[in-house]
């Protein structure tokens, strides 16, 4: 039976409700996705045969074996993906020298037509073929980069801009090869205004800090920061810590602070356990802050037990998850402190079973 998007989409929402429905919820807040050409990135598998080579992605058989899928098109990535994507391959076909024990492609789009395409081998790359995919790269307007076992070639950057509106507000992000990013452009807009609506209505008469844990490249924290006096944001992968100083200075926010911290070094560090050296460095004064909200996008893992603890202490929690089955569980601690007082889902991820969702807690 062919399932069509409402339909798939109002099945993910009553499993939800099933999911959480102990709690003493709100009514669910659901924010949909184009049902096709949404993803920002995609990597495909080069498959070769005697006579020719093309994209390729895996599927397991009823038996549980990896069967090889020839990929012609790619609804699920971007208009601009999925133009690129023949005349990437017809030029590779082409040019034996590129197309040479060629592994995989991996495309990095951005709303505005950027595009960074990532060509991954099995062999050493040499000068001739830096001189080819060069000619390549300036013939499709592109950024290309080449990659094998101890080898990085960038021939141009090894990133895209990426433009998001939030609430009116333009914000530019730099978005780095194999650094997290969220692949559904269209709904991480809606997930930042979400985020910011939330932040705007439960402020105080008087100016609050924000203490932001797994801030990434900034992505949540640049729009939020213009709700608060100021941020603390802690991110603990340099790639990530690299782009959002980036982002922060290039969108001309002053007001925040980023600790190249682990959310548990970050526990350990306000809890008066430790001392980091990172902190001193970056002339962070955790006693300076006067926070009232803390907002949280951990891992699939989800939130250590000790974290868990720091957080219930803050008056307002706000959480965006990308795994309901530990959400749940953060929230059986949370609940204990804190009344849920929105929730968000967002369908990141269509006619998949993934779910992303945001939740406000406020304490009691």
């Amino acid at each position: 039976m062919t399932v069509n998007y409402q339909q798939q989409l109002e099945f993910k929402v009553q499993h939800l409700l099933a999911q959480f429905a102990e709690f003493d919820m709100p009514e669910i807040e659901v924010f949909e996705s184009p049902e096709s050409h949404y993803r920002m990135r995609a990597e495909f598998r080069i498959w070769h045969t005697d006579d020719d080579l093309f994209y390729a992605m895996f599927e397991r058989d009823e038996e549980g074996k990896k069967q090889v899928v020839r990929i012609d098109d790619f609804p699920t990535a971007t208009q601009s993906i999925n133009d690129l994507m023949p005349i990437v391959l017809a030029e590779v076909k082409a040019n034996p020298l590129l197309a040479e024990r060629l592994f995989e492609i991996d495309f990095l789009a951005s709303k505005h037509g950027e595009m960074l395409v990532s060509m991954i081998y099995h062999r050493k790359l040499t000068d001739a073929w830096t001189e080819q995919a060069k000619t390549l790269q300036e013939k499709l307007n592109i950024k290309i980069i080449g990659r094998s076992r101890g080898q990085k070639i960038v021939l141009a950057d090894d990133f895209v801009i990426e433009k998001l509106m939030v609430n009116g507000r333009e914000f530019t992000y730099k978005q780095i090869e194999n650094g997290f990013t969220q692949p559904n452009a269209i709904v991480c807009e809606k997930m930042l205004s979400w985020a910011c609506d939330v932040a705007q209505e439960n402020q105080t008469d008087s100016p609050t800090d924000l203490l932001e844990l797994y801030c990434g490249n900034g992505n949540f924290t640049l729009p939020l920061s213009l709700h608060f006096r100021n941020v603390l944001a802690t991110e603990l992968a340099k790639s990530s810590v690299y782009a959002a100083k980036w982002n922060m200075a290039d969108n001309q926010v002053e007001n925040i602070q980023l600790a190249r911290l682990s959310a548990e070094e970050f526990t350990e560090a306000y809890q008066g356990k430790r001392e980091f050296r990172r902190l001193k460095e970056e002339n962070i004064e955790l006693s300076n802050y006067q926070f009232d909200t803390v907002f949280v996008d951990p891992p699939r893992a989800g939130i250590d037990d000790d974290t868990l603890t720091l957080i219930a202490q803050f008056p307002q929690i706000i959480y965006i998850s990308c795994n309901p089955e530990t959400l749940y569980d953060n929230l059986q601690t949370l609940s204990e402190t804190h009344d849920i007082k929105r929730f968000a889902m967002f369908d990141q991820f269509p006619f998949t079973h993934h779910v992303e969702s945001g939740v406000l807690l406020v304490k009691k």
